[in-house]
């Protein structure tokens, strides 16, 4: 009978096909339960689809508020330079017209709002000037709803909501971005 050497016995290996098995496995359980994050934009709700020929309305241009993000990312409210952090307070007294003023507004049924940009536009700046104009009607539907009810817009029930609606109805219209740098 031949005697083991001590170095025989530390030739133990660990059979290690089953680990790849074992990996393999993991490696599908978590691609399947992973769930992936998706970037969804800007939820806006667009009106339905109609093969019918839009109407064309004319528009009183007093009751348009015209605002165009070039590809520079500057701001041009009426055809005037404008800064972002003043679109807010200008939009809703625009909206308003408090002073009664001839080249705003006849009332806020009447207000739209006409947002375009440039191709060329960055996300982070269209996405700021889309939220301060849809802040500055939230913030009005709040005003208006704390004169009406004594609450905030968000609290009220949908019958309530809706009278806020009709005296303040977000109006706000996007056109088709112009291509980079063209600002016709």
């Amino acid at each position: 009978m031949a005697r083991k050497s001590s170095r025989d016995r530390m030739k133990n290996e660990v059979n290690a096909g089953s680990m790849a098995d074992i990996a393999f496995l993991l490696l599908i359980f978590f691609l399947v339960t992973t769930t992936i994050q998706v970037d969804s934009g800007v939820l806006v709700r667009l009106p339905p689809w109609s093969e019918d020929e839009p109407e064309t309305e004319k528009l009183n241009k007093r009751n348009v508020y015209s605002v165009l993000v070039n590809a520079n990312n500057e701001l041009l409210v009426r055809g005037e330079p404008a800064n972002v952090d003043e679109l807010r307070e200008n939009a809703k007294n625009f909206i308003m017209n408090p002073n009664k003023r001839e080249d705003m507004a006849e009332t806020p049924q009447k207000a739209i709002i006409s947002l375009r940009n440039d191709r060329g536009t960055k996300y982070k700046t269209y996405l700021k000037v889309y939220n301060e104009l849809k802040a500055a009607y939230t913030e009005l539907r709040n005003t208006e709803s704390q004169r009406e009810f004594g609450k905030d817009f968000a609290d009220l029930d949908r019958e309530d909501k809706k009278v806020i609606i009709a005296k303040v109805p977000l109006i706000l219209s996007e056109a088709e971005p112009t291509d980079f740098g063209e600002e016709n």
